[in-house]
């Protein structure tokens, strides 16, 4: 279960066994049902979650009912609500599983009281929040800037996975069009082959 875990740590930084077994210590096992909660807005977002197994989506509902994606993890990503994880303030976000997935959860007190023990878990963590804060300016300039086509075609080749795993409306919703549309962008495409 850890193995995924630790691959991905170790991509970034290096760990001794011994921090390794204290790095274990701070994180609870838990397996999410396809479309089972880990979390709905306007509660506390208690846990940050890395998954093992799976796929999970972040979302927001608005006032119509519809669904507005906030990302997508599987397997080898970190998935919260961070504002609510950090501050205690109540969730923004819906985060259920697309999939049947595994998760290793940890507590804001567990990841305080574990980066203090382990130090480099610190880096790790900065090293990740920076690669997300570049990712998410990115998306945003993306959705101001970008015609349709251009962020299908961007997510396609940042993130195949996502169109082999994904349901087409939930990839319409993450890029901020319509089903219709990206079915017309994903036909145009094909006959351009």
């Amino acid at each position: 279960m850890f193995d995924v875990f630790f691959s991905h740590i170790l991509a970034k930084v290096s760990l001794t066994e011994e921090e390794k077994i204290t790095i274990k210590e701070f994180f609870v096992f838990r397996k999410l049902r396809k479309k089972q909660y880990l979390l709905q807005e306007g509660e506390v977002c208690k846990y940050m979650s890395f998954v093992v197994k799976g796929l999970v989506r972040s979302y927001n509902v608005d006032e119509k009912g519809d669904e507005h994606m906030n990302m997508f993890a599987w397997e080898g990503w970190w998935i919260s609500d961070m504002r609510s994880f950090l501050s205690g303030e109540k969730a923004v976000f819906n985060i259920d599983a697309i999939e049947h997935s595994e998760l290793l959860t940890i507590t804001h007190a567990d990841f305080e009281e574990m980066t203090l023990k382990v130090p480099v878990m610190d880096r790790y963590f900065r090293l990740l929040f920076q690669n997300s804060l570049v990712t998410k300016e990115r998306r945003l300039v993306s959705s101001i800037t970008d015609a349709a086509e251009e962020k299908y075609i961007r997510l396609t080749q940042y993130s195949p996975e996502i169109i082999q795993r994904i349901p087409q409306n939930l990839i319409a919703s993450y890029l901020g069009i319509t089903p219709e549309t990206l079915s017309r962008i994903k036909k145009k495409i094909a006959l351009r082959k």
